[in-house]
């Protein structure tokens, strides 16, 4: 500026504006009225990420979630848990497994009690169906199906893959939730990987594979299939007799802003399952009507009562089942994938 003021009132002026400019971005200031601004990172594992998107815009429209902006990363749960050990800035974190958590509370990343509320930590829940071509052209009713010579089968690599872990363990309880025993639970599941023919890292990317050609069958997460469904995917799915209960957990980081725990409860709240349901996931409670679930099998009764549920709890908890079935030299499910071939 110069005129009568000159040259020499035009720079300190600047450097006011400058520095105030500056304060104001320091103290989260934007837009009139001076509202303020806070930016989270969600980590979580890639199957919930169309339900985040929609769970994020609409925490915006809360008191508690106005200003807040985010930035989101997904992929395999085991993977997104490593990298937060690693260094992946996250104040929200969401994955497959229990035991995903549980690496984060023993690096001090999460609270040692994140699983004492009411919902135990438990953000979503599905079940594990089998997902078919479009008019089931091999007939495909259930589990015993899948053996049958001929019959391909995706499912992700539970090396990296929450979904994979899940799957397989569905596979085995549906034989010793039915009286089986293990020796004949660990027949089967050979007799299942002899017919893997793909093992893709992540939930996202075996629905990917499927969608793109690859099998007849795709083990997954009812939701997952849902949602494949409401992207126009040609595919039907089969909610098997006897499967597993799959429980999702979220949590806040040790050093997250009081806006990341806010989140999380509107996650855990009836308009936040709500939007769950809308994804396909199964609601927390049973007092959230889930309403008409496009991509359902019938979408006005989109989650069928399973005839025999299993849970985790069943076969032992997190902790006994990870070095029963997933140890990397001992486990069960390792010791058979690993002299299937399949990769």
């Amino acid at each position: 500026m110069t005129g009568r003021f000159g040259r020499g009132w035009a720079r300190p002026a600047a450097a006011a504006a400058v520095a105030l400019s500056l304060l104001l971005t320091a103290c989260g200031g934007s837009g009139s009225g001076g509202s303020t601004s806070t930016a989270l990172s969600l980590v979580a594992f890639s199957v919930p990420k169309p339900a985040y998107d929609d769970l994020q815009k609409d925490f915006a429209d809360t008191p508690d979630g106005k200003g807040v902006t985010w930035k989101s990363s997904y992929g395999a749960s085991g993977d997104q848990a490593r990298a937060v050990i690693s260094g992946l800035a996250a104040d929200y974190v969401g994955f497959s497994l229990n035991t995903d958590m549980t690496k984060l509370v023993d690096q001090n990343l999460v609270a040692k009690d994140w699983d004492s509320g009411p919902t135990k930590g438990i953000v979503s829940t599905s079940v594990v169906v089998i997902v078919v071509r479009k008019g089931n052209p091999l007939g495909i009713r259930g589990w015993a199906d899948l053996t049958k010579p001929g019959v391909k089968i995706v499912t992700p690599n539970p090396g990296s893959s929450g979904s994979a872990r899940w799957n397989v363990l569905a596979a085995w309880s549906q034989i010793t939730a039915n009286g089986g025993s293990e020796a004949e639970a660990k027949q089967y599941l050979t007799q299942y990987y002899a017919n893997v023919v793909s093992l893709p890292a992540s939930g996202r990317e075996a629905t990917s594979a499927f969608t793109s050609g690859t099998g007849d069958v795709l083990i997954s997460y009812e939701n997952e299939a849902i949602a494949a469904r409401q992207s126009g995917a040609d595919v039907d799915y089969i909610v098997p007799d006897t499967t597993l209960k799959i429980e999702n957990p979220g949590a806040v980081t040790t050093k997250a802003p009081a806006t990341a725990g806010k989140f999380l409860s509107y996650v855990e709240s009836d308009a936040g399952q709500k939007v769950f349901a809308s994804h396909g996931f199964r609601p927390l409670g049973t007092g959230v009507d889930p309403g008409q679930v496009e991509g359902a099998n019938d979408p006005a009764a989109p989650f069928p009562t399973v005839k025999k549920l299993v849970t985790i709890s069943d076969l032992g908890g997190w902790s006994a089942v990870a070095k029963k079935f997933f140890d990397e030299k001992t486990g069960i499910v390792t010791q058979i994938q690993d002299a299937s071939g399949v990769s």
